[in-house]
């Protein structure tokens, strides 16, 4: 019998909730730490950014308006569908060079790191909000807001705990965000995208890009309509190609690699805008 020739799945990106090829035509392959080919991805191009821009900017407002509770109670629903992933995101993990039992832990710590910055939804306000004193009979109150679309360049490593440990802070104030996944490992993001499909996260809220983070950061820091971009999986080159972008619109930069494996409610005040309210006492 002739053995047959097994056909290999090519993943495509995740823009506005659904699953569109790369307008380009383009893929790469997704290797192996043996160098073996596992699938083919699909390889965003500038225009694919450009509509998932444009998803975010639509989502980003009624994502915003949403209670802290609500916004936490999809964040938890996005740990529950990792966790009963969990096989399929362990041995993804290990093919890219991981013995079984780390792929395993970071799948754990990656479910964990989700349902801590859910418990942050309906929190952060109070502790970085506050009535600040004036002299005057006023009350001056400060309360925090999502700054809009942010731009993600996720590390190249670790690949799902790297990925939700940015984009989680992100999300859960009500930002909306295009990530664009680590390159050299992007099973692990394409099966989260599959998980956002199926947890309750409103289309458009979080965009998923594979490819070149040479290629497609360029891009991100130049667009008008992107608020912020973090930085952490990126390289020194793309990270001065971006702080050059910019400038064009004042677009807050955050992150530096190494820094993808942090917890902590001061990543989720750095996409956030401070709100001042004056209002007179005593009427």
């Amino acid at each position: 019998m002739t053995p047959r020739l097994e056909v290999k799945k090519t993943y495509k990106l995740y823009i506005n909730g659904e699953f569109p090829r790369s307008e380009s035509g383009r893929s790469y392959p997704a290797l192996s730490a043996d160098g073996d080919v596992l699938a083919r991805v699909a390889r965003g191009s500038r225009k694919d950014l450009r509509d998932a821009v444009r998803a975010a900017r639509t989502a980003q407002e009624k994502w915003a308006a949403k209670s802290g509770y609500n916004r936490g109670q999809i964040l938890y629903r996005i740990a529950e569908m990792i966790e009963d992933r969990a096989s399929a995101f362990a041995e993804q993990l290990a093919a890219g060079g991981l013995t079984s039992a780390r792929a395993r832990r970071e799948v754990g710590e990656s479910v964990d790191r989700m349902v801590w910055y859910a418990g942050w939804a309906d929190k952060f306000s109070q502790i970085f909000g506050n009535l600040n004193p004036v002299a005057g009979p006023f009350f001056n109150i400060s309360a925090p807001e999502p700054t809009g679309v942010v731009g993600i360049v996720a590390p190249e490593t670790p690949a799902l705990l790297g990925l939700v440990s940015r984009l989680a802070p992100v999300i859960v104030s009500g930002n909306a965000a295009v990530v664009v996944a680590s390159e050299s490992q992007p099973l692990p993001a394409i099966t989260f995208s599959e998980v956002l499909e199926s947890s309750d996260v409103p289309s458009g809220v979080v965009n998923i890009l594979t490819g070149s983070a040479e290629e497609l950061v360029p891009w991100l820091a130049d667009h008008m309509d992107v608020n912020a971009v973090d930085l952490a999986g990126a390289s020194a080159e793309v990270t001065l190609r971006a702080q050059e972008g910019a400038v064009h619109n004042v677009k807050r930069l955050v992150g530096k690699s190494g820094y993808s494996d942090a917890q902590s409610p001061y990543l989720i005040a750095a996409f956030t805008e401070t709100k001042t309210v004056w209002h007179p006492k005593g009427l």
